[in-house]
């Protein structure tokens, strides 16, 4: 495989997701020459080795390397088990809103959304609920979820000490935690620390390698060796099998070596973005309100619906992502320079309502 590959348009500057990321290449280059087997038989090497990376960086006994997230959070619904049992998690989670379906009818567990802040569940809220599920006649309670960063918050961190909380509470009442960590290594640069001081509050964590970190395809689901044991018997059952997996295995491990350190540009052309931007949603502009990569914009004191400033900033070559009726997402990422960002508020001002 050549290393040279297509860029993306130079006058156009994405904002919609961190998923547009491209490779390096590095990663081009390691793809080309990664090691293979068959993963589905005696094992891809390469698939295997970033298996054990992301095992180490977590403090895991095990990984499973899978193609998207949403795979990942499905085996770790299947693997801890108890179809029929609640799973408790904030309302605004990816998992109720965007992986519902695989929730209900994949996994067979009960949505039961806790009240939250920012993404972290009330405490008190969520113990009265699993007290009420473990009573008779209701579903017995069979996971927690937690997710950090928050994509429905704005990109928010959850405080360590809040997931410990969590998982004491789990623990004392026999209910395995899991954590959709898509944007794992966001949070440790955020909150200063590694990767497997947040896995700690977790018995199985997903992180992906293709959204910040620049892999094409890819995410982890890390646990201990017999989670990890029955999640590979379940990736089989859903048709998550791959062949030579070390042809993309191996960006992961590009991405896992030389890309984690450099989020922290990520959040801070967020931040930029943010301050430029208070005049359109002063929440904006309070201290930790963007913590990582992602900006949610409250449109509603403008004269404009969101989809009205999604079509207007297309207009300017600016893409970005309608939320809801009066929502912008904007999600920072290695594309997105200082330069990006000086042309994205430009672009903003130009087309905000004339009063």
């Amino acid at each position: 495989m050549s290393s040279a590959h297509p860029q993306r348009a130079a006058e156009i500057v994405d904002l919609r997701s961190d998923t547009v990321t491209l490779p390096t290449d590095a990663m081009f280059e390691a793809m080309r020459s990664a090691p293979l087997g068959d993963d589905s038989r005696d094992g891809d090497p390469t698939a295997r080795a970033l298996e054990q990376k992301a095992a180490n960086l977590t403090g895991k006994a095990a990984a499973l390397f899978v193609p998207s997230g949403t795979m990942g959070n499905l085996l770790a619904m299947l693997a801890h088990g108890g179809r029929g049992g609640e799973v408790f998690s904030d309302a605004g989670a990816h998992l109720f809103n965007s992986e519902i379906g695989s929730v209900v009818t994949v996994a067979g567990l009960v949505p039961r959304p806790v009240p939250s802040h920012r993404g972290a569940m009330q405490e008190e809220p969520l113990a009265q609920a699993i007290d009420a599920t473990a009573s008779a006649g209701r579903p017995r309670p069979a996971l927690i979820w937690m997710e950090t960063t928050h994509n429905g918050a704005g990109g928010a961190v959850l405080p360590l000490a809040h997931m410990a909380r969590v998982h004491a509470l789990g623990r004392s009442n026999g209910i395995a935690v899991h954590v959709d960590g898509a944007r794992l290594f966001n949070a440790a640069v955020a909150l200063g620390v590694s990767a497997q001081q947040i896995a700690a509050h977790a018995d199985s964590l997903m992180f992906c390698v293709s959204k910040g970190l620049s892999a094409p395809v890819g995410s982890l689901l890390v646990g201990d060796a017999a989670l990890i044991a029955q999640a590979r018997a379940f990736r089989r059952i859903i048709g998550g099998n791959m062949r030579q997996a070390g042809v993309i295995a191996a960006a992961g491990l590009v991405a896992l070596d030389s890309m984690i350190a450099r989020l922290r540009d990520d959040h801070e052309a967020a931040q930029r973005l943010a301050r430029g931007l208070a005049w359109l949603d002063p929440a904006l502009a309070a201290t930790g309100h963007v913590q990582t990569n992602i900006l949610r914009i409250d449109t509603s004191g403008s004269a404009q619906s969101a989809a009205e400033w999604t079509s207007r900033l297309k207009a300017q070559s600016i893409l970005v992502q309608a939320s809801g009726a009066s929502q912008l997402r904007l999600v920072t990422h290695r594309h997105i320079d200082r330069a990006a960002v000086e042309r994205t508020l430009a672009a903003f001002a130009a087309v905000a309502p004339k009063v």
